[in-house]
């Protein structure tokens, strides 16, 4: 576990709980994002996982199977990849985004299934309904950098210029991966 995750705040089970997740009567609800600290994530330049700082460079994130079909198809035929629809999720450390790729349940596994809907559906958070599944694959992947907008209601974010990718069936492979980023950060445990 990255130390800044080890950090967080716990819920009573003992898990971290990410930086922008939401706490409701006090505790956190984990399939949601919360508004107000995700706007202040992106605008702060703060990992969406640890909260801590992200510094100028390369950022991570997550991808279902839709995603990283894309991104592999576009990199296997040696074109740029750029999604130009925006995405709910945001951005943070390599090794906050590969810790977070096996302990999500979402994440972890393709046959996971969404446990709750978005509380105000919409076109980007169609997908976001219970009983979603996650798809075959899965990706950690790292970007040049990301574009956000806060509007009303969402923040919003776009990732530019794939730098890493890194696909999975079953996140457990990226355990390995972890492991060198963590030592190479002097953080192993």
């Amino acid at each position: 576990m990255p130390a800044a995750v080890a950090a967080r705040p716990r819920d009573v089970r003992g898990y971290p709980v990410p930086a922008i997740t939401p706490w409701e009567e006090g505790a956190p609800s984990f399939a949601l994002t919360d508004y107000e600290r995700s706007a202040q994530c992106a605008r702060g330049r703060r990992c969406s996982v640890c909260g801590e700082l992200m510094p100028r460079g390369p950022v991570w994130r997550v991808v279902g199977e839709t995603e990283s079909a894309a991104i592999g198809a576009a990199l296997a035929a040696g074109l740029p990849y750029r999604n130009m629809a925006p995405t709910l999720e945001g951005p943070g450390h390599r090794a906050c985004m590969l810790y977070a790729s096996m302990v999500c349940p979402y994440l972890a596994r393709p046959t996971a299934r969404r446990g709750l809907s978005a509380e105000q559906p919409d076109e980007l958070t169609v997908q976001v309904v219970r009983g979603a599944r996650r798809g075959a694959t899965g990706a950690v992947v790292g970007f040049a950098d990301y574009e956000f907008a806060v509007t009303a209601t969402q923040v919003l974010f776009r990732f530019l210029d794939v730098v890493e990718f890194l696909p999975h069936e079953l996140s457990d492979s990226q355990l390995p991966e972890l492991r060198r980023e963590l030592d190479a950060e002097g953080q192993a445990r």
